[in-house]
């Protein structure tokens, strides 16, 4: 601890950064009954706290590495702090982005001197990139968050919060996606204030700190959430991690409607418009005062940026009230006959309705979906729903419904065909990028009619959409199989996926085709699923004898002990005995290889040497 207290404290900085200001939040402070200081990091140079630590490292560079150049990956605030520390420094940086960067981000950077290199349509593949050129040109990579240098540097943030303060504040509240920001603070100020309270707070859908701290280690998530992209980290920094346990006193999780919440909240006391990821740490002192019922204490959080996309903001405006209780999202059912609206809008009483979606649809009973001011806590909305009920209305709550709330709200209206039958529907995300639904498209075929589709642009790296199958049940599982397809592009382990050799000429073989389609599918999902970061699965076709060929699914990920070997293919069985399906699944996909591949009348193998990799080889039958 004293090490990194050492070393925020010869920080060097403030070539870049400002000594930002601690603002009291007078609206927020007489809401809550507490004093709410706002630390502004939003007020950088670069609009956030990311220049501290990427001029630090830079500057602490050896004069022989700080010729070589630098070079960074990112698509938002770390990549102009990297641009501006270079610049002030005189020293060449590439930031590599994804393709799909709004060209406003683009900009920012190379406004900053950097040369920017686009590659990818994902982040991961911009990361690889960057990594090449370390290896090709030799340049000096500079990483987001899991160094000690950038972990001091922004800790000189407590630094700044423990000279501006007469006093330790009863409780502080730090954003944490990597942890580079909350290891920092979080280790100075419990050097200084050994009493005071620290919470990490992070987004319900990328709470890589909480996995860790529940795992004992930095452990990947399954998932990330982009709404908060600032904080949107699948797993936490090994260094990060050690330094925060050590410092915090807990993790408070929030959902991105109470970001929004945030968001409105600063916007109302500061009139500036925070980041998602700017706005998490004030989401979750406003839990924390709430859930504790704290009162008349000094709270402090740290508004880590406002870099926010401005088409995001029609989005943010749609869940504030939502984030805070203060409006319900309803279905209901109301009779198809005048009058009818007029009735409805009597039972609610004199609230105020905030939405209203209708359409004729010609049958007895109209579908509506309504929003309607309530007070916070939850009773006057049940009220609201018990009247409604005891008044003939069937209704649901839809106000923490996802789909509803993005998709269903802007279709109400129009008919369902009377022929529609054995429709499905799905809720999906796919990266923003030029043809990525004509490739989502390709990998499904043709097989199924879309009867269904909605998709609204949020200003986003992803975009939601949903979409209805007419699908017959037994092609579920098939339908299934070709959405893993595309889940194993997204499973962020920068995995490489290669054939052992090119392939000039077509391997005829009799064999049902989706039935082996699924089995590569089932293989090679599980390769990578248990696959480690940075690895490989290859695919083989080799020749046995003159009536048959082999094909195999090699990986060099975590393999299997030899004690599982023999119970692989049972039904629902599964090496990791923890249940959690973060990782393994059901333990089904290996059952339905064998099943699939005995169907066929061949054989299924299977060879693995734990911490080393597993192979997976099945037989298949030449074509005359």
């Amino acid at each position: 601890m004293n090490n990194i207290v050492e070393k925020i404290l010869k920080a060097r900085v403030y070539d870049v950064a400002q000594v930002t200001p601690i603002d009291g939040a007078r609206s927020l402070s007489a809401r809550f009954g507490n004093t709410i200081l706002l630390k502004r990091e939003d007020n950088q140079p670069v609009f956030s706290f990311k220049c501290r630590g990427a001029f630090n490292k830079i500057y602490h560079l050896p004069q022989e590495d700080q010729k070589k150049g630098v070079v960074a990956a990112s698509a938002g605030n770390h990549a102009q702090g990297v641009a501006l520390a270079a610049q002030l420094l005189n020293i060449d940086a590439t930031i590599v982005m994804p393709k799909t960067t709004p060209r406003i981000k683009v900009e920012a950077v190379e406004s900053r001197g950097a040369k920017t290199v686009l590659h990818g349509d994902i982040f991961e593949e911009a990361v690889n990139f960057a990594k090449m050129l370390v290896d090709q040109k030799g340049l000096i990579y500079i990483p987001p968050y899991d160094d000690i240098e950038i972990i001091a540097g922004q800790g000189t943030v407590g630094v700044e919060i423990a000279d501006q303060l007469t006093n330790a504040p009863y409780a502080v509240f730090v954003p944490v996606g990597g942890g580079g920001l909350l290891s920092g603070v979080a280790s100075f100020l419990r050097h200084k204030w050994p009493e005071i309270k620290i919470f990490g707070v992070e987004p319900e859908d990328a709470a890589c700190l909480d996995l860790a701290m529940k795992m004992g280690r930095p452990s990947p998530l399954k998932e990330v959430g982009l709404f908060a992209e600032g904080c949107a980290v699948a797993q936490i920094g090994d260094l990060t991690f050690e330094l925060i346990k050590a410092s915090i006193d807990g993790v408070i999780k929030v959902t991105n409607d109470e970001i929004c919440a945030a968001i409105k909240d600063i916007f109302e006391d500061t009139r500036s418009i925070a980041e998602p990821a700017g706005a998490l740490a004030l989401a979750g002192l406003k839990k924390y005062a709430v859930s504790q019922g704290i009162r008349e204490k000094e709270l402090l959080t740290i508004i880590s940026g406002a870099n926010t996309n401005f088409d995001r903001l029609r989005y943010i405006s749609e869940r504030t009230e939502i984030g805070e209780k203060r409006e319900a999202i309803l279905c209901a059912y109301i009779p198809e006959r005048p009058g009818s609206f007029k009735t409805f809008c009597e039972a609610i009483g004199r609230r105020n309705i905030t939405e209203f979606n209708y359409r004729f649809s010609g049958f007895n009973q109209a579908l509506v979906f309504v929003g309607i001011s309530v007070e916070p806590g939850g009773s006057d909305l049940q009220n609201l729903m018990g009247n409604l009920l005891i008044k003939g209305y069937e209704v649901d709550d839809l106000t923490n419904n996802e789909t509803a709330k993005l998709h269903i709200r802007h279709m109400i209206g129009g008919n369902i065909a009377n022929n529609l039958q054995k429709e499905v529907c799905y809720r999906f995300e796919f990266p923003e990028r030029p043809g990525a639904l004509a490739k989502f498209l390709d990998v499904l075929g043709s097989k199924w009619n879309i009867s269904l589709f909605h998709y609204r642009n949020h200003g986003a790296d992803y975009g939601r959409v949903l979409v209805g199958f007419q699908i017959e049940s037994d092609d579920k599982e098939k339908l299934q199989n070709a959405f893993d397809l595309l889940e194993m592009k997204a499973q962020g382990k920068e995995l490489s996926l290669v054939f052992n050799k090119e392939y000039k000429d077509s391997i005829m073989v009799y064999a049902d085709r989706e039935r082996i389609q699924q089995v590569l599918t089932n293989l090679i999902d599980n390769s990578i699923k248990y696959g480690k970061n940075s690895g490989t699965t290859e695919v083989a076709v080799d020749h046995l004898n003159k009536n048959r060929c082999l094909i195999r699914v090699t990986d060099n990920g975590e393999g299997v002990e030899q004690k599982h070997l023999g119970r692989l293919f049972e039904r629902f069985y599964r090496v990791d005995k923890s249940g959690s399906r973060a990782v393994g699944g059901s333990g089904l996909g290996l059952a339905i290889v064998k099943h699939l591949i005995e169907a066929h009348n061949e054989k299924i193998y299977v060879e693995s040497q734990f911490g080393v990799g597993s192979e997976f080889s099945f037989t298949l039958e030449y074509a005359k």
